[in-house]
């Protein structure tokens, strides 16, 4: 970076400063790890987290799985083994593809240039995160004002020829987005398209963000693209090594020089890990930065002359919470929206006030395709703008809704029966998106579709949000811009009516399969573990498709749900408000609604035959939730003829799936694979043949 103004220096230097005191405080971490570095330990990480990179490495295509198979059954290797094996096999083979995906995923790098008294200043480096929102540090723009004196390049490299390639301008937007922190030195900044041109994503491609765990172990190599020194676009290729992983930012040995601020930082896979922000300046006794020479650097003698010992990036995943818990208006929510459902920022947004919709995000899908880098969109796809109360001018309700009279003659009921985190939306538009995705389904099996007008749909979200938040401790309801996942899950386990929360936990990590004993599968070990429920979370969320926030909250409603006899009588009368009372029943669950169902059939009136039930991404597997059930334990639901639990081995609600338990009686059990980031949404599990058909079959017009 090239500081240009006071308060430049003194963030540039505060942003150092603080990073060689995390680096001092972390001396006894480091030291083991290089210890066992030196004694040839590859990876000195712990087994749960060499698993969780293992399982990501293989999710993500970042090996080939044939070069697993051929040198993990050479010779017998435990898990353990074998889990590090696969992390250095990633290291050392790098397929053909690897350059082009670097080449892809350094498109969407540029160099942001300061105008100053009539000069064009190189400033520092930024990168793409969505289509129209760029990331830097914030000592690079430390405000709107000053955003908006600045432009980004793109293309400011040379060819494969070595020739200058041609350097595309943008100017940065601040008015439209811009958002910065100091402490975690990021900013985040709208792009302007050029003139009647796209968005700067649709040209460059853009990086897909992501909150999950186990894209970094270490001892593992990472890659740094940027502009040093306001250079044309470098690279520092695979010959730096992670040291120490703290709770914010991360330390690496690498040859990236200070002018770096604000560059992505790759892993192998090309997922972006962390934001580059500060080399690490050795000090002397006294604290004074010292110059390559021993002697103690002075103003003036330029950041080239310091000794830089390590270099620091802001995980990205801090970011992403942080960006999480900001209070924005629809339009900006919107354009966080556009950032992908990796980022988590889809869930944050969930109880947000409705705004437009952003542009569908394209996933290339193309041979060679870069995991982490979405690449342009096809152009011409519409964008649907969704409306909110105060714009429409109408008060729209949010209470059950019930079917036509004549729907399906009248003799048969077809009921929807929802899940938590429903609170803030619409029944007509959750009835007509479940109806969409069966529709998906019965299509695909050949099957009439359906109307939404002939579903009933009972909706106690509302009610169930309000007994929640009367619960809670806290003054207002916990969220992830006061406290983390495993705090919260701290809070949750105190509050458990019963004291369940915490074996709920626990059993559900245990399914997934982590073992009884070691420390958290995680990115943030060490000092800043959150008690002993990060462990936990942490694993389910590394071997599902939900983050650990998602987690917790639904295991924390399950939980107020079965333990607290007046949640669960609210919640079934609200139920049976809309609800037929005689003829015959479908009844179609999802998630929390799956146990609501089953207490539900014990409340029927006895003019209403239950003759299928459907259990969509249900817990019921558990036993701290089937024990607490009103027919406690696994047992064939009450007068219903057909039951099918439809379930998908990544979505963490439905561990414990199939039920195979005999006591639960005679089922269907069809194992589906639900799309990426959608593993828990009940439009996935309906729009299966496997499940609409069985709905289908015994629906009669």
């Amino acid at each position: 970076m090239s500081v240009t103004d006071p308060s430049h220096k003194e963030l540039h230097q505060q942003a150092a400063d603080e990073a060689a005191r995390r680096y001092q405080d972390s001396a006894a971490e480091r030291e083991r790890v290089e210890g066992r570095l030196a004694a040839g330990v590859r990876f000195p990480d712990y087994p749960d987290a060499l698993a969780v990179r293992a399982d990501r490495i293989l999710d993500r295509g970042g090996l080939s799985a044939s070069a697993v198979v051929a040198d993990i059954h050479r010779e017998a290797m435990d898990l353990p083994d074998a889990n590090e094996r696969i992390i250095d096999l990633s290291n050392e083979l790098q397929a053909w593809s690897f350059l082009p995906r670097g080449v892809r995923a350094g498109a969407t790098v540029a160099r942001i240039t300061l105008r100053r008294d009539g000069r064009e200043l190189p400033h520092g480096t930024g990168f793409l995160v969505s289509p129209r929102l760029l990331m830097t540090n914030h000592h690079v723009l430390p405000g709107e004002a000053f955003a908006r004196t600045c432009f980004a390049e793109f293309n400011a490299q040379v060819t494969a020829d070595n020739l200058p390639d041609t350097v595309v301008r943008m100017e940065l937007d601040p008015g439209t987005f811009f958002a910065a922190d100091r402490r975690l030195d990021f900013a985040l900044v709208a792009v302007k398209p050029a003139q009647d041109g796209p968005a700067p994503g649709e040209t460059f491609g853009w990086n897909r963000l992501s909150v999950q765990i186990g894209k970094l172990v270490l001892g593992e190599k990472v890659n740094i693209i940027g502009h040093p020194s306001g250079r044309l676009k470098e690279i520092a290729l695979r010959d730096n090594a992670v040291l120490v992983r703290l709770d914010d930012f991360v330390h690496y040995t690498t040859d990236t020089e200070p002018g770096n601020s604000g560059s992505p930082v790759f892993n192998d896979q090309w997922e972006v890990v962390a934001l580059h922000h500060s080399g690490v300046p050795k000090k002397d006794d006294e604290g004074r930065v010292l110059r390559k020479d021993g002697r103690p650097w002075q103003q003036g003698d330029g950041d080239d002359a310091i000794e830089w010992v390590a270099n620091e990036g802001v995980r990205i995943s801090s970011i992403l919470k942080h960006l999480a818990g900001l209070d924005l208006d629809p339009a900006r929510r919107a354009l966080l929206a556009e950032m992908g459902p990796d980022t988590g920022l889809d869930q944050a947004m969930s109880t947000a006030p409705a705004a437009p919709a952003a542009q569908p995000e394209r996933t290339n899908t193309a041979p060679g395709a870069v995991p982490g880098v979405t690449t342009p969109p096809v152009p011409g796809v519409p964008v649907t703008v969704s409306m909110t109360e105060s714009e429409t001018g109408t008060q729209r309700p949010r209470v059950g809704l019930r079917a036509r009279s004549t729907a399906f003659g009248g003799r048969q009921h077809l009921v929807f029966l929802h899940g938590r985190d429903q609170q803030k939306k619409y029944p007509d538009e959750l009835r007509l998106s479940w109806t969409a995705g069966l529709n998906r389904g019965l299509t695909l099996a050949s099957m009439p579709t359906l109307d939404p007008e002939d579903v009933w749909f009972p909706f106690y979200g509302t009610r169930l949000h309000d007994l929640v938040s009367s619960r809670e401790s806290t003054a207002e309801p916990i969220g992830l811009d006061q406290v983390s996942a495993a705090t919260a899950a701290e809070v949750f386990a105190a509050e458990s009516p019963t004291g369940s929360y915490e074996q709920l936990l626990y059993e559900a990590a245990a399914r997934a399969g982590m073992p009884r004993n070691g420390p958290a599968a995680t990115e943030g070990f060490g000092s800043g573990l959150v008690g002993a429920l990060h462990r936990p979370l942490s694993w389910l969320a590394a071997r599902s498709d939900l983050d650990e926030w998602t987690i917790a909250t639904f295991l924390r409603d399950v939980d107020l749900y079965l333990g607290d006899s007046a949640v669960r009588e609210a919640v079934l009368d609200c139920v049976l408000e809309t609800m037929p009372t005689s003829g015959e029943l479908v009844l179609v669950t999802h998630s929390l609604g799956t146990v609501v169902g089953m207490d539900l059939l014990n409340r029927l009136p006895d003019g209403l035959d239950p003759i299928l039930l459907v259990t969509a991404g249900s817990p019921l597997g558990l036993d701290g939730v089937n024990e607490r059930l009103l027919t406690r334990g696994p047992h064939q639901p009450p007068r219903v003829r057909d039951w099918v639990n439809v379930w998908c081995p990544t979505d963490a609600v439905a561990i414990g799936c199939p039920l195979e338990d005999e006591r639960w009686g005679k089922l269907t059990q069809p194992p589906v694979t639900n799309g990426r980031d959608h593993a828990h949404k009940v439009e996935e599990y309906l729009g299966h043949p496997e499940a609409a058909q069985e709905i289908g079959g015994v629906l009669r017009p």
